[in-house]
């Protein structure tokens, strides 16, 4: 049986955040692909430190002459994502930073395997396993940890951005620590935040003066104590920030990119990633149909494993684990997922439009717990499968 009683903590950094930012960039270069030619291929990775980003990859599109060309805009799509961020110190600028492009044409070994001979599917883009979850802890059937973390920083951020807070700076992180009771969150024992300010003559306690009324608004009123632990700035200023203070890359911060440690990760980081990277594709995959089972009211909680093979079509396995809370077995989840949606790279891609300039917005903030948006952002998050799923069963 489940615990019913224990403390859960989870972690969120800001688009600021070094790592995040690399991430950006990487998505917005797999955005320009894709609005260039929806079946381009992006594998996209970024590199940033103090004056300087560096892009390298393999890349691909249909025209090669065109692609030769569009190498010229990489330069421009990186300081635009820096500048939106808003980065405009003095050891890392978006008009001042250099930026190295390193893309080249994708390996021919590799289009070999994923791309599918006449009358044939595609295969995967890689191995791998992929790990989707889903639990009624909140509205967005997301673990509340990680759903709170990201709300703080989503919060702090519009307000950076829109003057409202104008000595707050781009890098930020946060940490939330949750009591769970009877297995459900219900008081916040500790909340961590620590955010880059514009003067070194502020102070911790000035920091969470500006950032503690936001914090409040965005977390349950009755989860805050007064034995909730405050830790703003604990180690005091916090000016030097970004890039210029830590190097970032592409890729790190896959836990805060999906469930905040309350589920499993199959390893995979997610920007970059066209969509016939499994790694990306089949985890979104993995996060729809475990969501659509909570939906359909057949289990609380589920986690759902999907595994590939380069080259090959078809998953080699579909596991489901439903955490001692379903309606039904396992067994007949996994039947019911295999029958409701075709798990190929091709079929997951076409369920869920993913051919489609919809990534940079994913880059910060979590890939999922979000609100499927009417451009097909977000659409692994709908629960329009939960019909088909109760009649399957």
């Amino acid at each position: 049986m489940a615990r019913q009683a224990y403390i859960f903590t989870s972690e969120s950094v800001s688009e600021g955040h070094p790592d995040k930012l690399c991430d950006r960039i990487s998505d917005a270069v797999l955005d320009a692909f894709l609005t260039e030619e929806p079946t381009a291929r992006v594998a996209c990775e970024t590199f940033a430190t103090t004056n300087r980003v560096v892009i390298g990859g393999e890349v691909g599109l249909t025209d090669q002459a065109r692609l030769h060309e569009f190498m010229g805009d990489i330069d421009a799509i990186a300081r635009a994502c820096i500048k939106d961020i808003g980065y405009e110190q003095d050891k890392f600028h978006h008009a001042t930073c250099e930026v190295t492009n390193l893309l080249h044409e994708q390996s021919a070994h590799i289009a070999q395997g994923v791309t599918g001979e006449k009358g044939k599917d595609e295969g995967a883009g890689d191995q791998g396993i992929m790990f989707g979850y889903a639990t009624r802890e909140t509205e967005h059937l997301m673990p509340a940890p990680i759903q709170y973390a990201h709300a703080i920083l989503k919060r702090l951020t519009e307000v950076r951005k829109s003057g409202q807070e104008p000595t707050l700076r781009p890098d930020a992180k946060s940490q939330i620590s949750l009591r769970y009771d009877g297995g459900k969150p219900v008081e916040v024992t500790s909340i961590v935040l620590s955010t880059q300010h514009e003067s070194e003559r502020q102070t911790s306690a000035d920091i969470r003066a500006i950032v503690e009324p936001y914090i409040r608004e965005v977390l349950p009123e009755a989860w805050i104590t007064k034995d909730t632990k405050w830790w703003v700035n604990p180690t005091g200023t916090f000016v030097i920030g970004g890039p210029d203070g830590d190097t970032g890359l592409t890729g790190r911060k896959i836990i805060v990119d999906t469930y905040g440690g309350a589920a499993p990760h199959g390893g995979g980081a997610f920007s970059g990633k066209d969509p016939t990277k499994v790694d990306r594709s089949a985890a979104y995959a993995a996060r729809y149909l475990a969501k659509n089972v909570v939906a359909a009211g057949l289990a609380d909680r589920c986690t759902i494993q999907l595994s590939y093979a380069i080259g090959v079509a078809r998953p080699l396995s579909i596991y489901a684990d439903l955490h001692g809370t379903g309606n039904v077995s396992e067994a007949e989840i996994e039947r019911a997922l295999d029958q409701v949606m075709d798990l190929t790279p091709r079929g997951i891609r076409t369920h869920l439009g993913l051919n489609k300039p919809i990534y940079s917005r994913t880059a910060a903030y979590g890939h999922f717990g979000r609100a499927p948006e009417a451009d097909g952002g977000f659409s692994w998050e709908r629960t329009d499968l939960a019909e088909a799923l109760k009649r399957a069963v």
